[in-house]
């Protein structure tokens, strides 16, 4: 049975399509099956996976969908059956379709900049995971290394006592970079900041499918 991974967050612009591809890419390193789902109507996991499909047999394969509106509740039904993973990356302003995704998923991750802007769109999501009693993890996203913002940020997360994962990922080129080519940043940048950033988020994430969350 494929472990279920809903990216989600209210606000465009969050990083979403970015954390999906770059997850994707960095759980089918070792050759364990992922699939994608581009729920969302700016299709960038779909540009970024035709990208990705000139690369050949030099990346791993990852089984991709791209359906609209009602077609993804039996995409992701018949895709639950296979094993590995199933990202499924959510539109930001279609609270229907991101509720369906989210009632789908085994763990809702939620990306987090560091801005009040973001901050408020989240609770929209944070309402939608609780109400469908569904798991979910922040991911903080952008953060700079150090300064006000970062601090703001851990403080309110802190306060809120929301759950979080502990890998955070900086505001790096190389992420943009990489999805530009089709490319996750651990193969387009393997040795980089970002590449490590990512390779540790991938495997807490594979340690909380093991365990069911």
């Amino acid at each position: 049975m494929a472990f279920i991974i809903a990216v989600a967050q209210r606000k465009g612009g969050a990083g979403k399509s970015t954390l999906a591809a770059n997850l994707a890419s960095a759980l089918a390193a070792d050759g364990t099956p992922v699939a994608l789902v581009d729920t969302d109507p700016q299709k960038t996991l779909t540009h970024w996976h035709r990208e990705r499909q000139a690369h050949g047999d030099k990346v791993p394969a990852l089984a991709f969908e791209s359906p609209s509106g009602w077609r993804m509740t039996g995409i992701v039904e018949r895709r639950r059956r296979d094993p590995g993973f199933l990202i499924l990356d959510t539109p930001p302003h279609n609270e229907a379709d991101a509720k369906l995704a989210i009632r789908a998923a085994d763990l809702v991750l939620i990306p987090l900049q560091p801005s009040r802007a973001d901050v408020w769109a989240m609770d929209a999501t944070l309402d939608l995971a609780t109400s469908e009693r569904r798991p979910y993890r922040l991911v903080l996203n952008r953060l700079p290394p150090s300064g006000k913002l970062r601090e703001a940020l851990l403080a309110e997360v802190a306060a809120r006592k929301l759950p979080l994962m502990d890998q955070t990922l900086g505001n790096r080129a190389a992420f943009a970079e990489a999805l530009a080519k089709g490319l996750g940043v651990t193969e387009a940048s393997p040795r980089g900041l970002a590449a490590a950033e990512m390779r540790a988020l991938a495997e807490s994430i594979a340690i909380l499918s093991q365990r069911g969350c």
